[in-house]
């Protein structure tokens, strides 16, 4: 076996689904197999995702002892050469698959190796690598030094930036998001440590890998990571998991680190816990952290039959009938959005997955990075429309 693909679901069933259909096609030419570990999800994951996917090595988690602990579970099944950490809200491609393994046979000094991460408006993700957190380092991305001198090694080492985002290059972190393993330094270096439930834990694996002696690289192949987060709450969530893990990742690996930085992270951890159980209820009212979805309006690219489907999928979630529609091909129009001249109150691109492969949509999503225009994909097969922000279907 060549490679083994791990993911974790929690709750995200219509994400998980496109992911795996991106596996698919893009693992076509390569001997391997995919494991999926549930984190005990209440969303009705396994009941709908199992018939759809047969080949699928299914594990059910009946408690969500955390992303470390459920790839762990992964980890331990996997036979491969190579093994891919992948969070279920990703796109991949064939060129991030094959050229990793091609790398990875090639330079056997490489422990583990990152790809081109690119946001849900084509921009590059600025997480596909980053350097060891210090306190410089830290310092730099907590004051936006690092966004604001992205050149300079002195001020961007958080991100790398200064690194071209096209070309090879040996890094220091590796985003859990999507981390290609070789096997035999995971058995080495030991795998995920499960003291960190959310976040770190990638960059913990990574200095460790490091250590070992083995190198860590990032690779200019692409990928889609759509990264949640949309709501106020959750985002705070999130600084809440970030703030914590990074102590224990201190704590690990810097003790000094954690004696110095250990009451400002405990203020600031105490900080977001306050603001979000109490400060905000009182100020906002107990609805603070709802989330209003700006208004959709769609480019649409897809045969006749994926127009008509979407255009019933918006009348049924009250979705405007504004949207444009397309009818056409990958064959046809390989340009996709590209060629159409006028884009203007679109917020979305609205590709159909049955038309248009996922390659060609990322490396057209690149072409235009930053506009308005976000992806979103539909699919005949499966009935769903997916945005960065929600999932809509015709099911009640």
């Amino acid at each position: 076996m060549k490679l083994s693909i791990v993911i974790v679901n929690y709750n995200v069933k219509y994400y998980l689904e496109q992911c795996l259909r991106s596996v698919d096609r893009a693992a076509v030419n390569i001997a391997h197999e995919i494991i999926v570990v549930d984190n005990a999800s209440k969303d009705g994951s396994m009941e709908y995702l199992k018939p759809r996917f047969p080949h699928v090595v299914w594990i059910e988690s009946k408690i969500n002892g955390g992303f470390s602990h459920a790839n762990n579970i992964g980890f331990a099944r996997a036979s491969g050469k190579y093994v891919l950490m992948l969070n279920p809200d990703t796109i991949v491609t064939r060129e991030a698959l094959e050229g990793c393994v091609t790398f990875m046979d090639e330079h056997p000094e490489t422990g583990a190796a990152g790809v081109k991460m690119i946001n849900k408006d084509g921009t590059f993700a600025m997480e596909s690598r980053r350097g060891i957190v210090k306190p410089w380092v830290a310092f730099c991305k907590a004051t936006g030094l690092c966004r604001r001198f992205p050149e300079s090694r002195f001020f961007g080492r958080y991100y790398m930036s200064y690194l071209d985002k096209e070309e090879i290059n040996p890094i220091e972190m590796i985003s859990g998001a999507y981390m290609f393993l070789r096997h035999e330094t995971l058995k080495k270096v030991g795998t995920l440590d499960e003291q960190f439930f959310m976040y770190w834990e990638d960059s913990d694996l990574s200095y460790r890998i490091l250590k070992s002696g083995a190198k860590n690289y990032y690779l200019p192949y692409t990928i889609f990571h759509y990264k949640g987060e949309s709501s106020v709450k959750s985002r705070l969530r999130y600084r809440y998991w970030l703030y914590s893990s990074l102590q224990t990742f201190f704590k690990k690996h810097f003790p000094l680190y954690y004696v110095l930085f250990y009451i400002p992270i405990r203020v600031s951890v105490a900080v977001l816990k306050f603001r979000v159980h109490h400060a905000n209820p009182i100020i906002y009212g107990d609805d603070w952290e709802s989330y209003q979805e700006p208004p959709k309006k769609f480019l649409v690219l897809g045969s006749a039959e994926a127009c008509r489907k979407i255009k019933e999928i918006c009348e049924a979630n009250n979705l405007g009938d504004s949207h444009r529609y397309i009818v056409t091909t990958e064959k046809e129009a390989p340009d996709g959005h590209l060629a159409v001249k006028d884009t203007v109150g679109c917020t979305h691109v609205l590709y159909d997955a049955e038309s248009y492969s996922y390659d060609t949509m990322l490396r057209l999503l690149q072409q235009t990075p930053g506009n308005t225009l976000k992806l979103a994909t539909y699919s005949t097969v499966t009935g769903n429309l997916i945005t960065d922000d929600a999932i809509y279907n015709l099911q009640k």
